[in-house]
């Protein structure tokens, strides 16, 4: 089981975030994006886990899920940019 850092962790070991952006998802998708990361335990007989990557990795614990459904966690996850995160662009 994976263990989610609070805000106030976030704080105390990287400092002020930019910005925070929640992950919520619905009853259905949720129930779904489960099922699939059972799928990945199961066969891999608790060796693995799945995660679901986008721009950046986070991990999504099947615990979370159930956490999330109860209404124990305000959102799946949270993504924290930081000001060094912000890269300049530059079109030419």
């Amino acid at each position: 089981m994976s263990e989610r850092m609070s805000l106030q962790e976030v704080l105390r070991e990287y400092g002020v975030p930019l910005i925070t952006l929640d992950v919520a998802a619905s009853r259905e998708e949720c129930l779904n994006l489960r099922e699939r990361l059972m799928e990945i335990r199961n066969v891999s007989q608790g060796k693995e886990q799945g995660y679901l990557e986008v721009q950046c990795s986070f991990f999504i614990d099947v615990h979370d899920i159930d956490r999330y459904l109860a209404g124990e966690l305000p959102n799946l996850a949270a993504i924290y940019a930081f000001p060094e995160d912000v890269k300049a662009y530059k079109e030419e």
